[in-house]
This record gives C-alpha cells, sequence and structure tokens, in this order.
C-alpha cells in the first residue's frame, strides 16, 4: 500500500494541491479496495494484487487529465444522501448544501408543495423530500439525461419526486398547479468568467448546466422569477442560488418583478451565493 501511496503522489504532485491528493487517496482506497480510513491506516503495510494496482494506475490517468473523481466514481454525497453522478450533470456543490439548509430552515408550510427548477442529479429536491415533514416535491429539467440521473437518485434512496422533463424559458407552453416554494440553481456563469474556472469544471460538466451569455447572464432568473408570480401562492418563497458577482443585479429584477423580503446571504466563503423573496400578499 505504501508504494501503491508514493505512486499516486508523484503522478498527482504537480496537477492538484497536497490536501487535494490525500483526499484522493482515501477515496481511491476506498473505491478499489473497500477499506475505510480506519482500516487504510491499518492496513498501510500490506501488499495489493494486480488487479487493484492496474484499477488504481487507471484512476491515475483520468485525474491526470483533470477529469473529476466524482464522475469517475459515477457517484457523491450531498447532504447525507448518496447520489448517482453522470457527465450529463453537474457535480454537487458545498454552497448548494447551504441553499437546501436554507430552505429546510425556513420552511413554515405544513404540508409544502416544492419545485426545483434545473434540477440536474435531482440533489435539491431529494434533499428536500427527506428532511421536509409531508412535503410533495417535484423537478424538472430540460436534459432526458439528466432526469434519468435523478429519477436514478430517487429510487437509489428511496424517495417518491416526480421529475419532467420542461423547458422553464418556454413555460408558458406547459400545464403547471401552484407551489408553496419554488428553488432553482440554473446556469449563471457568465462566458467572460470562463477564464476563472478550473479545467476539470471546463472540460467535463455539462456546459448548458453552467454557462450563460454576457449580454443576458440574468435570463433564467428573470423567467423564473415570472413564472413564479404565476405559480407560487401567496406569501410563497422563491429560493435561488446565483452568481456571487450579481447580487445586486439579482435583488433589483426581483424587486422589479413584484417580489418582497428579499434577502441575498452569502457562502461559507464570504460570497453572496443565495437569494430568498416572497411572493407580495
Amino acid at each position: 500500500m505504501q508504494a501503491t501511496i508514493q505512486y499516486i503522489k508523484k503522478e498527482l504532485a504537480e496537477l492538484y494541491p497536497e490536501t487535494e491528493v490525500q483526499g484522493f487517496i482515501r477515496l481511491i482506497f476506498e473505491s478499489v479496495c473497500g477499506w475505510s480510513f480506519t482500516e487504510q491506516i491499518l492496513k498501510k503495510e500490506e501488499k495489493l494484487n494486480f488487479p487493484e494496482i492496474q484499477k488504481i494506475e487507471a484512476i491515475i490517468q483520468r485525474l491526470k487529465m483533470h477529469e473529476p473523481i466524482q464522475y469517475i466514481f459515477g457517484e457523491t454525497e450531498f447532504y447525507g444522501l448518496n447520489l448517482n453522478l453522470t457527465s450529463s450533470v453537474l457535480i454537487p456543490r458545498p454552497e448548494t448544501e447551504e441553499l437546501v439548509q436554507w430552505i429546510i430552515e425556513s420552511n413554515s408550510f405544513e404540508s409544502p408543495r416544492i419545485l426545483d427548477i434545473g434540477t440536474g442529479s435531482g440533489c435539491i429536491p431529494l434533499v428536500l423530500k427527506s428532511k421536509i415533514k409531508n412535503a410533495s416535491v417535484s423537478g424538472v429539467d430540460i436534459s432526458e439525461d439528466a432526469l434519468e440521473v435523478a429519477k436514478q437518485n430517487a429510487s437509489l434512496n428511496n424517495l417518491e419526486v416526480s421529475f419532467f422533463q420542461t423547458n422553464i424559458l418556454d413555460w408558458e407552453n406547459y400545464k403547471w398547479n401552484s407551489f408553496d416554494v419554488i428553488v432553482s440553481n440554473p446556469p449563471y456563469v457568465r462566458e467572460l468568467e470562463k477564464q476563472e474556472m478550473q479545467t476539470n469544471v471546463l472540460k467535463y460538466e455539462p456546459e448548458n448546466a453552467l454557462f450563460v451569455s454576457d449580454e443576458d447572464p440574468l435570463i433564467f432568473y428573470r423567467r423564473i422569477a415570472e413564472f413564479a408570480q404565476k405559480y407560487l401562492v401567496k406569501d410563497g418563497k422563491l429560493f435561488f442560488e446565483i452568481n456571487e458577482y450579481l447580487g445586486k443585479e439579482m435583488c433589483n429584477l426581483l424587486a422589479h418583478k413584484d417580489f418582497v423580503y428579499i434577502v441575498v446571504k452569502k457562502d461559507m466563503n464570504g460570497k453572496d451565493r443565495m437569494v430568498y423573496c416572497r411572493k407580495k400578499n
């Protein structure tokens, strides 16, 4: 095992921070050998067999191409749920867990009807279904492949969430019920911000779930706000994950669309990352 650890560190040293490489090592041995972190410590002198070494070498080659380890393993954890992942969906981020936590803590409905727009892997609606008592939860996405992943994750976690294919930019062409809570983490990265992004994101994660034009970066927020004005109940709640640079613009947009009690919240890194508002009485 020690020789393999040294091999991993040597191969990845110039590509990833040391702390990230340590995380990779733990995950790799857990996946390939089935060893918990404690077992990895206890078995540090144990030799690996040839098939295990081959699997690890294949993983390292993919990491050297900057492929996210979540896609390599085809799974991740989000807010305590195990989720399947493919490159058809974004990898859930810690800041999205913060958004989910905010929704859970602020819930005031006895049996809320919740809609997640741009659901991807289904991470948001699945957690909300698991944590909010008597919630009726749905998720929509334009991507058929993403919806297939979301449905697999609902089955994997034994959670009843309805998923539908919808282009929210053309929401008028669909039939809808009313909702108590609407949440969305839509595409919000402007083309001009691509230079700030890591290679693994640019190369492997779905562009249509990430990027918007520089000319109209709030297009999804505007259309969802218009949708929410029609289909949220009175005093219904609207939550967004947002571009850290556009908090002020988001507040102006929502105020212009006649929402009230608008609040921007910072994430754990001190960035404007979430916004909440309510439909006027």
